[in-house]
């Protein structure tokens, strides 16, 4: 039964979020939804929980919010303001010390949610596009940020220095991925194609494997924890999960209702896969046997982030 591997306590967090402007923090064994907090601004582009799971990141149309998972508070407990466009990527460094974004701004960006005011980021790094995808690298040192001109920045924290990738001309990075081992790095674009380079043995990313992922834009790319399976999401209405290393085609999932997947988490255990839709259905599928296992049913347009969490990891 899928509430096994997903567990039944307070521990385990699926958050989703959209269009309709709310975020939904749901029961993920049972589908129950255990609160809805207002986003008002805009639409959510991109949710994180932070490493302790106490709290979620949400950013969106110049907003980030940070929002409390562990009381009933429905309101934001930091706002970042002084943000211009959208926000389209937040995430965590690893002891939840630091945060970063990357937006339509041109920018990614680093914030220390302790720092007074949070109105004002630690440290910018620029760019000539307006940026889709930011991933930390395992070891904490190095951003990649992928723009909408097609180019992936490696930016090293240490040294601020940057190299570039450009996997391919006059296509959108649309997300990167790096696995948890940071031996591989994955990206999509917004012609459904998927690239993939290893990490770690040369000091540059090393060209390893391009998949024809979709038809359609590809939207998001994800690792599962153990780094054997990587999915990716797409406007063509299917999530597809990949085996790492032979880059073979496990299972599409699909939905007689189910429009365009915006984003998708793994479980801890890598069996089951979380998915948001256009459709405003979040849904939990069972990768090995291809089927679907639960619907989360609330929120009233597409939902567009999700973030999944077990704190027993």
């Amino acid at each position: 039964m899928a509430g096994d591997s997903i567990g039944g306590g307070s521990q385990v967090a699926l958050v989703t979020g959209g269009y309709d402007h709310t975020i939904k923090l749901w029961q993920a064994h049972s589908g129950v939804c255990l609160r809805t907090m207002q986003h008002p601004e805009s639409q959510v582009n991109g949710l994180e929980i932070s490493p302790n799971g106490q709290r979620v990141a949400a950013c969106g149309y110049q907003h980030i919010r940070m929002y409390d998972l562990a009381s009933a508070n429905p309101d934001p407990v930091i706002n970042f303001e002084g943000i211009t466009k959208n926000v389209s990527r937040v995430g965590f460094q690893k002891n939840g010390t630091w945060m970063y974004t990357g937006g339509e701004d041109c920018t990614a960006r680093i914030w220390d949610p302790r720092a007074q005011p949070q109105t004002r980021c630690q440290k910018i790094f620029q760019v000539q596009a307006p940026v889709n995808a930011v991933m930390l690298h395992p070891d904490q040192t190095q951003i990649m940020v992928g723009d909408q001109s097609g180019i992936i920045h490696l930016w090293d924290l240490r040294t601020d220095q940057n190299e570039q990738l450009i996997p391919e001309a006059e296509a959108s990075i649309q997300d990167i991925a790096i696995d948890p081992s940071g031996k591989v790095m994955a990206a999509v674009n917004n012609k459904g194609n998927c690239y993939v380079w290893a990490l770690g043995d040369s000091p540059h990313p090393v060209p390893r494997h391009h998949i024809p992922a979709h038809t359609k834009y590809a939207l998001r790319c994800k690792f599962s924890l153990d780094s054997t399976l990587l999915v990716t999401t797409s406007g063509d209405c299917s999530a597809k999960v990949w085996r790492a290393g032979e880059w073979s085609l496990v299972r599409e999932l699909r939905h007689d209702s189910q429009r365009w997947v915006w984003d998708a988490a793994f479980t801890v255990d890598s069996r089951y896969l979380f998915t948001g839709s256009s459709d405003s259905y979040a849904r939990l599928w069972d990768v090995e046997k291809g089927t679907l296992e639960r619907e989360y049913c609330g929120h009233q347009k597409a939902i567009t982030a999700l973030a999944f969490k077990d704190q027993a990891v």
